[in-house]
C-alpha cells in the first residue's frame, strides 16, 4: 500500500527529531568525561567532513565569496552561539527540560520575522507567542526551588537559533542548503577549538569516547537530511507538528539513560509551549488557505 506524501513527511520529521535528540543524549553522555568545546570541535569536525562530502556529491558546492554577506554571518554567528549555549546547558540540566524549552523555537521565529521582517502576526499568534514564553518561564521556574541559571542558555539558545533561522530567510535562494551547512558546520568546529583550552583543556579520548563522538556526527546528519526531506514530501501545516515528537524521545532517553523523572513544572510548561505552537501553525494554516480564495474572489471581481 502507498504511503501518502502527508505521512511520509511525517515519518522523516519523526526520524529527523530522534536523530537530533540522540545526538544530544550521546553528547549529554560525553561532557561528563570531556570539555564541552572538545566535543564540539570533535563532532564539528567530523559532521563537516561528512557535509562536505555529502555537498561534493551533490554539486552544492559554491565559490566562498557568495558567504560576503551580512545573512550569512548572521547565520553562521546564531549557530555558533546557540551550540556554545545549548551544549552548557545541557550538561547541567534534565535532558527533557532542554528539549521542552527548545520547543519554543518556532514562536519565537514568528515573533522575529514579525519584528524584523515585517511579517504580519495577528492578535492570535502574538497570543499563542506569549502563552508559549510563559510555558517556558514554567520550565526555568526562575525564584523557585530547583531553578537552574543553566535554563537561561538553553533560552539563549533559542534566541541564537531563531536569529539564525530568520537570516536564512534572508540568504539568496543561489546559494544551495547543503553549502550552507558546511560552511556553518565547519565554523562550529573552528569555534569548539578556539574555546578549548579556556573551557578546560584537551582531555585524552578513549577508541569508545571517539565512537560516541563520530555517531553524534552521523545523528545529526541524519537529523538535518531528514527534515529537508520532510519538507519536501508533506505539506507544511501537516508535517511540523510532528518535530514535537523530540520532546517524547527527550523524556524517554532522559529516564533510561540519566534517571531524568520530568517533574509538574517541566509537563505543565511543555504542554502550554507545545499547545501555543500547535495553535500557531493552525493559524498559519487558515492564514495560507485564506489568500488564494481571496486572490480568485479579486480575479472575479467586476
Amino acid at each position: 500500500m502507498a504511503i501518502s506524501p502527508n505521512l511520509r513527511g511525517a515519518l522523516f520529521m519523526s526520524l529527523s527529531m530522534a536523530g537530533f535528540t540522540f545526538n544530544d543524549s550521546i553528547i549529554k553522555l560525553l561532557t561528563s568525561d570531556l570539555s564541552i568545546a572538545q566535543v564540539m570541535f570533535l563532532r564539528g569536525a567530523i559532521a563537516s567532513l561528512l557535509i562536505y562530502l555529502l555537498a561534493r556529491q551533490q554539486r552544492a558546492m559554491r565559490p566562498f565569496r557568495l558567504l560576503l554577506n551580512r545573512w550569512v554571518a548572521i547565520r553562521i554567528l546564531g549557530e555558533v552561539g546557540g551550540t556554545v549555549f545549548f551544549l552548557i546547558g545541557l550538561s547541567h540540566i534534565p535532558l527533557a527540560n532542554a528539549s521542552a524549552i527548545l520547543q519554543a523555537l518556532p514562536l519565537a521565529v514568528t515573533m522575529g520575522a514579525a519584528l524584523f521582517l515585517a511579517e504580519p502576526v495577528g492578535w492570535r499568534r502574538w497570543g499563542a507567542i506569549l502563552a508559549g514564553f510563559a510555558g517556558v518561564l514554567i520550565i526555568v521556574r526562575p525564584g523557585v526551588d530547583g531553578f537552574s541559571p543553566y535554563a537561561l542558555l538553553i533560552v539563549g539558545t533559542v534566541i541564537f537559533a531563531s536569529a539564525r533561522d530568520i537570516a536564512t530567510r534572508k540568504i539568496h535562494a543561489a546559494i544551495p542548503s547543503l553549502f550552507l551547512s558546511t560552511v556553518t558546520a565547519i565554523a562550529v568546529a573552528l569555534a569548539g577549538l578556539v574555546l578549548i583550552w579556556p573551557m578546560g583543556g584537551w582531555n585524552p579520548v578513549s577508541v569508545p569516547e571517539f565512537g560516541l563522538i563520530s555517531l553524534a556526527a552521523c545523528l545529526v546528519l541524519v537529523g538535518y537530511q531528514f527534515i529537508i526531506m520532510s519538507m519536501r514530501e508533506g505539506e507544511i501545516s501537516f508535517v511540523a507538528p510532528f518535530r514535537y515528537t523530540g520532546l517524547i524521545w527527550a523524556v524517554v532517553l532522559g529516564m533510561v539513560l540519566f534517571g531524568e523523572f520530568p517533574d509538574i513544572y517541566m509537563l505543565t510548561g511543555g504542554t502550554i509551549v507545545i499547545g501555543s505552537g500547535l495553535y500557531t501553525l493552525y493559524r498559519e494554516r487558515i492564514k495560507s488557505s485564506a489568500k488564494p480564495a481571496s486572490r480568485a474572489a479579486a480575479r472575479h471581481s467586476p
